[in-house]
Formats: structure tokens, C-alpha cells, sequence
């Protein structure tokens, strides 16, 4: 490959650990929201819908509609840089999440949220596309997307311990007064990502590489070309994108779970939080690893189109489990199947970014890896938690909210499995035409 100068193997390495801390303490402070619901509604006097906007369109209106211009900055300038101020910011914005005393404050914050997030995975994964040969990529970017699942799990244990110590402390802010246990916990998870942010400022990212992806159609690698470059193959694009949106909108569906067990089995949300971050972090690395070893290994012997293999399989193990999970008729069978839920989300979530870059020019990676997240980020986000919340409030009533999340999977994710052989052809098509180029 052209202009293959890749960083040494311990470097390389070290930057993707770096990106994936950060990637954890973003998922942290994404998912500590839904494991406060009922304390939130309690003191704000706010509905299960207008939690779902929260969860949403708060976080979503800047995460995914900055994700494009970011993703022009990363393919242009210094990615740990800017990783280091989305980080900063996005942080910030979670501390003072636990200073809001209203819907409207409350919407701000994780609006900002939104905008500090939108910078790292777009930078992320071309650091790291340039950083390992294409043929080594499945299992970094497996542990870089296993953050998800530790994050997750990290956020419902830390949740669960700040919430039993808050309960029992009386905590006070000068000029703020007395805190409630969900504003210290928003607090306690947000600040110590400052600390990522400083470690960024220190790292120097790898060489830009000449990708081996390239495309006659391509002229440049500005915002129109990417644009017209991903319009111009609408429905290979679109294709391959569908059954993502369905994970990610029953995945930001699932972060009313803690409101479901204490609401159906009277299970209080520390308690959820605490088995359910074991249980995340017991199985979703070992998918996300296994994923990634199987990707690479399947893609070294000559199936070139296995990561979407993976991905699709993946899907077809999520939607079925996601509909049954909140109906179980126990809170214990609801987390064996929830469990099943988890290889889903995580074999998808972990070969995905793989399967775009095998069909991507490199001189827009950074561009389409940015509107593969706005167009993930944006349906899971605004239809994920604004069903379930709307179903709740308005259809099957709060007191029955697992129908609401149980719905989900069949709304959002049945369509996209039954066009998974057409998906799969385009994405043969595809990636034959790169190649020939």
C-alpha cells in the first residue's frame, strides 16, 4: 500500500486504549440519565415522555447534526486536539447536569452533551485507520466499540454505588445548597473526564495513510463529495445502515430498563443497576473481542464481506430477544434474555465501523464514518426513547411501560432483517467496484 507508514504496534495500541477510555466515560455520562428516571421525574415533576425527549432529541439535536462538520475538521486537522475539547466539554456539561432544576436546564445541558460527543468517534476511527493495515483493523475497533458495553457497565455499577453513598450523605454546593443523590451522581461521573481530556493534549496522532479504497467517481474530499459520493450509492448506503438504526434505537430504548423492573417487579434502580452492570460487562467485551478475532480472521482468509456478515447475524440475534426481554415473567428470566440482547448489540456495534471502511474511499473516511453516526445516533435516539416514552404516557400506560420498551424491536427492527440479502448483495457490489478501481 502507498504511503503505508504505520505507527509501531505499542503505539498504535496505546492510542486505541486512550480512545477507548474516552469512548467509556462518554457512554457514561450518555447512559447515567436513564438510570435516574424516577428521582429526576420525582423532583422535576416531568412525564415519561418528557423523559424520552431527554434521552433523545436533547442529546441528539448537536450529536449527530455536528457530527458532519466535525468530521470535515478531523479529515483536516489535529484529531487528538479536538478529542481533548470534545472530551472537556462533554464532561462539563454532565457535572452540570446535576445543577439543572428544570426541564428546560436539564435539556441544555444534555444538548451540550451532544456536542462534545460528536467528536470522537468520527476521530476515533480514522486514528485508527491509520494506525493498522486493513487487514488488522476488525480487533481494534472491536475494543475501541467494546467501550459501549464497558461504559454501560461501569456507569450502572458506579450509579449504583454513588446512589447508596448519596442516600446517606447530606452534600452541599456553595450558592447551590443541599444536593439530591441523582445531582451528585451526575456530578461524580462528569467531572473526572477532565482528566482524559489533559491526557489527550499529550498524545501525537499517527500519519494520514493513502487508503487502498479509492474511487474514479471521487474528485475531492470535501462536504459535497462525500455527500455525493454516499447519495450517488443511496441505496447500498442505506441499506447497510438500516439494521444499525435498529440497534442503536433498541438500545437507547433500553435506558428505561431501570424504570421497568422497579415499576414491574419492584425492583429499585440501584439493584438493577448493580446486577445489570455486572452482567454488561461480563458478556459484552467478550462478544466485541470475539467479533473483531472473528472478523479479522475470516476477512484474512479472503471473505472480505464478513463484517457485515457478523453485523447482520448479530441483528438477527437482537430483535427477537429485545421484543421478549421486558415481558419475561421474572425479573431474573428478563435478564437471561437481556443478556441474549447484549451478544446482539454488541456483534453489531462491534464490526460495524469495519464493514464501513471496507467500502469507503479514504479520502472521505473521516466524512462518511461522521454521517454513519448522525444517521445511527439520530434514529436511534429520536425514535428509541420518544417511542417508548410516548407508548407509555399515551398508549399502554406508565404503569405498564415494558410493553412500551418491548414494542421497539418490532417497529424499528423487523424491515431491516427482511432486506438483509438485498443489503448483503449491494454490499458484494460495492466493494467489488472499490477494488477494480
Amino acid at each position: 500500500m502507498a504511503g503505508a507508514n504505520y505507527p509501531p504496534a505499542r503505539t498504535a495500541w496505546f492510542l486505541v486504549a486512550m480512545l477507548t477510555i474516552a469512548y467509556v466515560f462518554s457512554y457514561i455520562d450518555r447512559y447515567v440519565l436513564g438510570l435516574l428516571i424516577d428521582p429526576i421525574k420525582a423532583d422535576l415533576g416531568l412525564t415519561d415522555e418528557e423523559i424520552g425527549w431527554l434521552m433523545g432529541p436533547a442529546f441528539a439535536v448537536f450529536y449527530a447534526t455536528m457530527g458532519l462538520p466535525l468530521g470535515w475538521l478531523v479529515d483536516r486537522t489535529n484529531r487528538t486536539r479536538l478529542i481533548a475539547a470534545g472530551v472537556a466539554l462533554w464532561s462539563l456539561a454532565t457535572a452540570a447536569s446535576g445543577l439543572a432544576r428544570s426541564f428546560g436546564a436539564l435539556f441544555a445541558a444534555r444538548m451540550t452533551v451532544g456536542v462534545g460527543e460528536a467528536v470522537l468517534s468520527p476521530a476515533a476511527f480514522s486514528i485508527i485507520a491509520d494506525s493498522f493495515p486493513p487487514e488488522k483493523r476488525g480487533r481494534p475497533i472491536a475494543v475501541y466499540s467494546m467501550a459501549i458495553a464497558v461504559g454501560s457497565g461501569i456507569a450502572s455499577l458506579m450509579v449504583a454505588a454513588t446512589l447508596a453513598w448519596a442516600e446517606g450523605a447530606r452534600l452541599a454546593l456553595p450558592g447551590v445548597g443541599e444536593l439530591a443523590p441523582w445531582q451528585a451522581t451526575f456530578m461524580a461521573v462528569g467531572l473526572p473526564g477532565l482528566v482524559v481530556a489533559l491526557g489527550f493534549l499529550a498524545l501525537r496522532e499517527p500519519l494520514r495513510q493513502q487508503s487502498v479504497a479509492a474511487d474514479p467517481a471521487l474528485t475531492g474530499n470535501g462536504v459535497g463529495d462525500a455527500l455525493r459520493y454516499v447519495g450517488g450509492r443511496w441505496a447500498t448506503f442505506l441499506l447497510f445502515v438500516l439494521p444499525v438504526c435498529s440497534m442503536t434505537t433498541v438500545a437507547y430504548s433500553h435506558g428505561f430498563l431501570a424504570p421497568v423492573f422497579e415499576r414491574t417487579w419492584g425492583m429499585p434502580p440501584k439493584s438493577y443497576a448493580a446486577i445489570n452492570g455486572m452482567m454488561t460487562l461480563a458478556i459484552g467485551p467478550a462478544t466485541y473481542l470475539a467479533c473483531g478475532w472473528l472478523s479479522d480472521r475470516l476477512t484474512a482468509a479472503g471473505r472480505r464481506d464478513a463484517p457485515f456478515r457478523i453485523l447482520l447475524t448479530a441483528s438477527a440475534i437482537l430483535i427477537p430477544s429485545a421484543a421478549l426481554a421486558p415481558m419475561m415473567p421474572s425479573p431474573t428470566l428478563a435478564f437471561v434474555m437481556l443478556g441474549i440482547v447484549a451478544v446482539g448489540i454488541g456483534g453489531v456495534s462491534a464490526v460495524g465501523p469495519t464493514a464501513l471502511l471496507t467500502i469507503t474511499p479514504g479520502a472521505i473516511r473521516g466524512q462518511v464514518v461522521a454521517l454513519y453516526y448522525m444517521a445511527i445516533s439520530l434514529t436511534g435516539l429520536l425514535l428509541g426513547p420518544t417511542t417508548v416514552g410516548a407508548l407509555s404516557t399515551r398508549v399502554f400506560g406508565e404503569g405498564e411501560i415494558r410493553q412500551a420498551v418491548a414494542a421497539v424491536p418490532l417497529l424499528y427492527g423487523v424491515v431491516p432483517l427482511l432486506l438483509a440479502p438485498v443489503a448483503l448483495r449491494l454490499y458484494r457490489a460495492q466493494m467489488a467496484r472499490l477494488s477494480a478501481a
